[in-house]
């Protein structure tokens, strides 16, 4: 995106503007939502999941966020978290790989949302994995989850063996795609493989 936000993006709040030496030397991007709608998510500050880092619950104002920018194909709403993503993201050393859509769902949502969270925190990433079936895990039961077949299915082998990993998803809720993702990219030769999401459901 090219034009500066200047109001919230969920409240349409003029936003303050803020440049200062801090912003200046953490080459912090610039802020997209204001105080008021920020102060409504929920941070996590204590991770449930071994090898999974999550930063967000899944409150009421997350659910609003994500059904306007999944479901309603709001992509602007990308920059939301474009400075915590950002923050946490920008030394990483690991390859990051975000979980992919399958074509056929691509095309129903007009944009790849994972993706999309990367690109406006400026987070290089590849994509290195395929989805095999266009079933929505969000519209599974919970049992129906746990016994999904593989999911996923690597790319090119060679790009993956040797390599520590950061798997990037929006939300994490049951586990399972994370457990599928990092199982075959194991199997494919990854050494490590951990996860990291905006939402712990």
């Amino acid at each position: 995106m090219n034009k500066p936000i200047t109001h919230c993006l969920l409240c349409e709040r003029v936003l303050e503007v803020r440049f200062g030496w801090k912003e200046l030397l953490q080459k912090t991007l610039p802020r997209a939502i204001c105080n008021r709608c920020e102060s409504k998510f929920e941070r996590i500050e204590t991770q449930q999941e071994t090898g999974i880092f999550s930063l967000f619950y899944y409150n009421e104002a997350m659910k609003d966020f994500l059904h306007r920018y999944k479901f309603m194909h709001d992509v602007l709403l990308a920059h939301v978290f474009n400075e915590i993503l950002h923050l946490h993201l920008k030394n990483e050393k690991r390859l990051i790989i975000p979980i992919p859509m399958h074509p056929e769902n691509l095309n129903i949502r007009t944009f790849a949302h994972v993706d999309e969270l990367l690109n406006a925190a400026k987070i290089p990433f590849e994509h290195h994995l395929t989805k095999r079936s266009s079933d929505i895990q969000s519209l599974k039961t919970r049992d129906e989850r746990l016994q999904t077949s593989q999911l996923f299915d690597v790319i090119d082998c060679s790009k993956i063996k040797g390599r520590n990993i950061l798997l990037i998803d929006d939300i994490y809720t049951t586990g399972t795609t994370m457990r599928h993702a990092k199982k075959v990219l194991e199997n494919a030769g990854a050494i490590e493989v951990s996860g990291f999401t905006l939402i712990h459901s």
